[in-house]
């Protein structure tokens, strides 16, 4: 591939995707992150394919796109609309386990790979002030769940891999980057 390109204007998936391509672009697609799906997985890598698809790729061009969601019986946690809704989830999840879902689209003019990966996670027990205490310093509403793991806080113990809870599962995307072709691949 001439040119890989980032569908995504999250520091957390370019600092991901960096571990294992030193060049990239970024290019944010504005895909409406909504799906008729009610299972997790089939959700994520949907609307990782819409991100996908609202940029054709020219010849020569591989583009990498990501949703994630936190999911727990029966109940999606997105990014939040505002302090609220934000303070609402992590009560939610306080002292609770959750699943974190990420779906991955590679798609070139040549073909496409879509996959997505889960993660157990379980947070601590998390009064309204460590609530709100988390919220005003950490500011995390740009993140599912409303919560980053990278800021070690609000989690106890996870199963799976720490990079799909940031946001872009390395691990199983470095087996797609060599499927489609990249070279130098960390």
């Amino acid at each position: 591939m001439d040119r890989i390109i980032l569908c995504s204007a999250s520091p957390r998936r370019r600092e991901l995707l960096n571990k294992l391509i030193p060049h990239f672009d970024t290019m944010k697609s504005d895909a409406e992150e909504v799906s008729p799906y009610l299972r997790p997985h089939t959700r994520v890598m949907d609307l990782a394919r819409k991100k996908a698809e609202i940029l054709s790729p020219r010849e020569g061009e591989l583009l990498i796109s990501a949703d994630t969601l936190v999911y727990r019986k029966g109940r999606y946690y997105g990014k939040p609309e505002d302090y609220d809704d934000a303070f609402r989830m992590l009560r939610e999840l306080s002292g609770r386990t959750h699943t974190v879902y990420t779906g991955v689209c590679l798609r070139s003019k040549a073909g496409e790979i879509s996959f997505y990966d889960r993660s157990e996670v379980l947070f601590m027990d998390l009064s309204d002030e460590m609530i709100d205490r988390y919220l005003r310093e950490f500011a995390p509403f740009d993140k599912a769940g409303a919560y980053g793991i990278q800021d070690g806080v609000v989690v106890k113990s996870y199963l799976g891999s720490f990079d799909n809870i940031m946001g872009l599962p390395t691990e199983k995307l470095r087996e797609a980057l060599v499927e489609m072709g990249v070279k130098n691949v960390y």
